[in-house]
């Protein structure tokens, strides 16, 4: 069985606004999904057998905490995202749906925790990834590498992906990560430099760029991995220029999906991407040298991770033959 799961921390706390910092924005009219987008409501026996193993084991996923529509499908296969240092995040992203505010202390029993579960579910693969913690000296990077270890020691045949904040202004944060040695680090750009003041107005384009390429300098036997929201109000050429961004950067994989908007008070969606436009982009993605693309209106970061890590893996083994 292969299940990527989500630890979370909440206590109560309904009552509170799950973005306060947004509440005084104007409202964005939420568009009407085109029939690509739809999917059906979860309704499969697996979907709610892994939705009680969640409750039970107190977990609660990422899929919840950021409105995924692939929920139905993932759950119905046992996959989730496995997230950590709580669900409070520090930073207001016009396009997160998860909470904002002043996070808890620290959960120093969290690393075993997540590495009973991921030896008792028996995953093949797992996915890490966490809030923004800009209150935390380092930003959270030796719990990131605490957890990594937690699990190397308790499922050693576990492969381990991380989808990591930026780690702004954490000087050596990302060195603890990557000699705890993942084997696969993801970190999102999310959309072009030009929308990052209202997107994404708490990070810095050139700081993500700059971790993804480290993380190769630091350690080239990592595979690296960057996604990409799309219907944003990117151009063309732009994304181009990201993806020879992220391949100077020798990032070998790259996922683009459709941004959907969570509420009235996010951003709003500027266009529904189509089909064939993110096939375009994926055989673009493709020519400029990327190992794997995943471009679909549903690709999200952990979606299919654990089958594309396989493909992943292959495509590193391949290439290295025809160099030799």
């Amino acid at each position: 069985m292969s299940t990527r799961v989500v630890i979370d921390h909440r206590k109560g706390g309904a009552e509170k606004p799950r973005h306060p910092e947004k509440a005084h924005r104007p409202d964005n009219p939420i568009a009407r999904k085109p029939d690509w987008i739809r999917v059906k409501a979860p309704n499969h026996p697996v979907y709610h057998e892994t939705r009680a193993l969640m409750r039970s084991n107190k977990l609660v996923t990422v899929c919840e905490e950021a409105a995924c529509p692939n929920i139905g499908e993932c759950w119905s296969q046992r996959h989730a995202t496995m997230m950590i240092m709580g669900e409070i995040c520090t930073r207001a992203c016009a396009f997160c749906n998860v909470s904002t505010g002043l996070p808890l202390a620290l959960d120093e029993n969290e690393p075993a925790r997540v590495a009973e579960a991921v030896a008792r579910l028996g995953l093949r693969h797992v996915v890490i990834t966490s809030v923004d913690r800009d209150d935390l000296a380092d930003g959270g990077a030796l719990h990131f590498a605490h957890v990594i270890r937690a699990i190397r020691a308790a499922a050693p045949d576990t492969t381990i992906e991380i989808l990591t904040p930026d780690f702004l202004r954490k000087n050596n944060a990302l060195e603890v990560v990557v000699e705890a040695r993942p084997d696969v680090f993801n970190h999102n750009l999310e959309t072009v430099p030009r929308l990052y003041p209202t997107i994404r107005p708490g990070a810095r384009y050139y700081q993500s760029l700059r971790l993804l390429d480290r993380v190769k300098q630091l350690d080239p036997t990592i595979f690296t991995k960057s996604g990409l929201m799309l219907g944003l109000g990117e151009e063309k050429m732009e994304l181009a220029q990201v993806m020879d961004d992220l391949r100077i950067a020798d990032v070998d994989f790259i996922t683009m999906g459709q941004y959907l908007q969570p509420t009235v008070k996010h951003a709003a969606v500027a266009r529904f991407v189509t089909p064939d436009e993110f096939e375009d982009y994926g055989t673009m993605a493709r020519v400029k040298g990327f190992l794997q693309v995943s471009s679909s209106p549903l690709t999200r970061s952990s979606y299919h991770a654990d089958s594309d890590f396989a493909q992943l893996r292959q495509a590193r083994n391949a290439r290295l033959k025809e160099m030799n």
